[in-house]
């Protein structure tokens, strides 16, 4: 037995441990540029291997269905008190396992099944959680979606006004995946009074912005705002709910538990409560601030190579790229990038193909690269060596990769991680 607790998964189950190991080189020798990850801190990863894994609870501090959690209180509370201090907020549940878990538990605590919702379309840049048909939540609720402007790639909020007042949804939701410009959450909110609506803010990629001051705050306008711990949070995987309105406090707390989870995951609490007071310290600032000027050092990059920007740039961490003028599917672009050490993924734009393998948007994301240290200089660079290498044809593409995949590997070698 003495094995069980002491024998590496090296010696225990070599085919996971190659798994392991062949995935740390992928990350240490390919660049990130899928908007939705980041790079968590050896602290992190220290919790997130932590024994409080084994620690089963059910409830809240002070309040669990199980004995011996007064570590865990201590955890859960810490990251309670960093998130209402880094969002300055009234209310936080820490709970939720995922982004799309915590948006479920709002609509459990706002929602009766086949009320009216009004979102962001999918391909305009939300999330298949806020109403998307082959979603639970496009299932059990009625969606309806507002989109962006043909012109501009950005939301016309005069039409969003238009239709709420048309369908007059019970919530609206605002925030997304893939919409690179910043949300006039106020505007939204007035529309969501003047017809009724709860307002929810999904701030799942921006959150980190938020926190770093570079991006306005939904929290004075929101009736409740959802986020994920990961992506420019440089946190752990998992959901965020907050509120600036304590009252919610009650309806939100039984939503989660024992609305739509059951036991909460201890070891991944007690990562959130560290990325929270990393968040909090004022090198994060100087961190979401790199994040946005990187972003906009690569937009301009890659347009200088003849590559289309949805919406002209970006204000967050996010670049969408269209691809139509190129000839290239979403998925060619990122098979592509595979070859130069690129990590994407293919994306719609709007307007839009609703088949994935028609897509012509590649979207790529600043935040994991930013961690690793790149700076404006190293994204105009990748911006020069992407462009190459989508707009080469078949007689220079094989050179073109050639010089890319080299300009990876030394900028891997340049900014190593852990």
């Amino acid at each position: 037995m003495t094995s069980y607790f002491t024998a590496p998964v090296e010696q225990t189950d070599p085919i996971i441990a190659a798994a392991l190991n062949d995935e740390l080189q992928r990350q240490q020798n390919q660049i990130e540029l899928i908007a939705s990850e980041n790079i968590v801190s050896r602290a992190v990863l220290d919790a997130l291997g932590h024994e409080m894994t084994n620690k089963t609870l059910e409830g809240y501090p002070g309040a669990r269905f199980h004995g011996g959690g007064r570590n865990v209180d201590i955890v859960e509370q810490a990251a309670i008190d960093r998130a209402c201090e880094v969002f300055g907020c009234d209310y936080a549940n820490v709970q939720p396992h995922s982004g799309s878990q915590a948006n479920l538990a709002v609509f459990f605590a706002t929602l009766k099944p086949a009320d009216k919702v009004l979102s962001l379309d999918l391909a305009a840049g939300g999330h298949l959680s806020h109403g998307l048909s082959a979603n639970l939540s496009g299932r059990w609720f009625e969606a309806h979606h507002y989109g962006v402007r043909k012109d501009t790639a950005v939301i016309d909020y005069n039409d969003v006004e238009k239709r709420a007042l048309e369908i007059k949804p019970k919530l609206l939701i605002t925030g997304g995946s893939a919409y690179p410009r910043t949300l006039d959450f106020e505007r939204l909110a007035s529309i969501a009074t003047q017809v009724g609506a709860l307002f929810l803010v999904d701030m799942a990629h921006i959150a980190g912005l938020v926190a770093g001051g570079v991006h306005p705050s939904p929290l004075a306008h929101a009736d409740i705002v959802t986020c994920t711990t990961t992506k420019t949070l440089r946190g752990p995987r998992g959901g965020l709910i907050l509120s600036k309105d304590a009252s919610w406090r009650k309806k939100l707390q039984s939503s989660v538990f024992p609305g739509v989870q059951g036991s909460l995951h201890t070891q991944v609490l007690a990562a959130k409560a560290i990325c929270l007071g990393e968040a909090l310290q004022p090198s994060f600032k100087t961190y979401a601030q790199q994040v946005v000027s990187n972003a906009r050092a690569l937009a301009s990059s890659l347009q200088k190579q003849g590559i289309d920007i949805v919406s002209g740039g970006t204000d967050t961490h996010i670049a969408l790229l269209d691809l139509t003028a190129i000839g290239l599917s979403g998925r060619q672009a990122e098979t592509l990038l595979e070859q130069i050490n690129i990590t994407s993924n293919k994306n719609p734009v709007p307007f839009d193909s609703t088949n994935p393998e028609n897509w012509v948007g590649l979207r790529l994301g600043v935040a994991a690269a930013t961690t690793r240290g790149f700076k404006e200089e190293e994204f105009t660079g990748l911006g020069h060596s992407i462009g190459q290498v989508l707009t080469a044809d078949n007689s220079n593409r094989a050179g073109r990769v050639a010089t890319a995949a080299a300009i990876s590997k030394r900028l891997c070698q340049d900014f190593p991680i852990y």
